[in-house]
């Protein structure tokens, strides 16, 4: 059965996700998505308040960027959230936007090897260990979590590019993917992801979410193609989905036969009604998504 959500996005004021997260909860979302986009909105900070906002609706971060945070703070926000809202909170790290961690002098000669260092890390102390390691990046002596999980939680990575999406199936639980994939780029990534996978010898199951940029209502078609031309993919074939709910599941369905096992209803940055498109994704696509 694929997952289904929608993100509530950070060119929001930070005083409208309550509203929203309460409109996910009672609607029966199966997941709320927010983003720590630079300069906007802290990715834990605003999870922690939307899960306490509600009951049932998980929560996810995509993603936060690893340069900006030692991996200690991140086991430590993490272990916090699992224990307060068990199997309600979900995690992704990455490499962030270089031009972003520039601005804040953050940015990493080798930003795979910052995430595979950190990725190791942190499912290590989510898992409970205790971590003494001296790599490039991370660096721990004698490091444990006093308040680990109670139970095994999954860690994501956002990945793009070839490698970051083997190193994505080599040291993560699950991947996010872009808007900007398509159904072919899924595929592709699945394979690079399961090649990765082999490379460790990993059998578990690897969760895979995609982003499907979204926009219903009046001047849906418009607000679609001019949120993909500002993004520079206009001209990429079977990006994004315009129309009602059909549509939509249509464009979902597709992402799932290509190895989607959540996808993740993003609205177009001027979407003028983002409680109202909760509700589409919950009470409109998802009946026809799992009929």
């Amino acid at each position: 059965m694929t997952g289904l959500g929608a993100v509530f996005r950070p060119q929001l004021a930070p005083e409208r996700l309550r509203a929203v997260a309460r409109v996910a909860d009672e609607a029966g979302l199966e997941e709320l998505w927010l983003w720590e986009d630079c300069f906007r909105e802290g990715g834990i900070s605003t999870a922690a308040a939307a899960l306490a906002w509600t009951e049932r609706v998980r929560v996810g971060v995509g993603l936060l960027p690893v340069p900006l945070r030692n991996v200690a703070v991140t086991a430590m926000e993490a272990a916090t959230l699992h224990r307060m809202f068990p199997g309600r909170a979900v995690l992704g790290v990455g490499h962030g936007v270089q031009d972003w961690m520039g601005q804040v002098g953050a940015r990493a000669e080798s930003p795979l090897t910052l995430l595979r260092e950190h990725l190791v890390a942190l499912r290590a102390l989510l898992g409970g260990e205790r971590v003494t390691t001296k790599g490039r990046y991370v660096r721990l002596d004698d490091v444990a979590l006093d308040w680990p999980p109670e139970q095994a939680v999954e860690v994501l990575a956002g990945a793009t590019g070839p490698r970051s999406l083997r190193l994505a199936g080599e040291a993560a639980d699950g991947t996010v993917l872009t808007a900007n994939t398509p159904p072919d780029g899924v595929r592709r990534a699945r394979r690079l992801i399961d090649e990765g996978r082999a490379a460790t010898g990993r059998s578990e199951a690897h969760r895979v979410v995609v982003y499907l940029l979204t926009a219903t209502g009046p001047g849906a078609d418009e607000r679609l193609r001019d949120e993909l031309v500002a993004e520079g993919v206009g001209d990429v074939p079977d990006l994004g989905v315009a129309g009602d709910a059909e549509a939509v599941a249509g464009a979902v369905r597709r992402l799932a036969e290509a190895g989607a096992d959540t996808v993740i209803l993003q609205p177009t940055g001027d979407e003028p009604d983002p409680e109202g498109f909760v509700r589409f994704a919950a009470e409109q696509v998802r009946p026809l998504v799992v009929a």
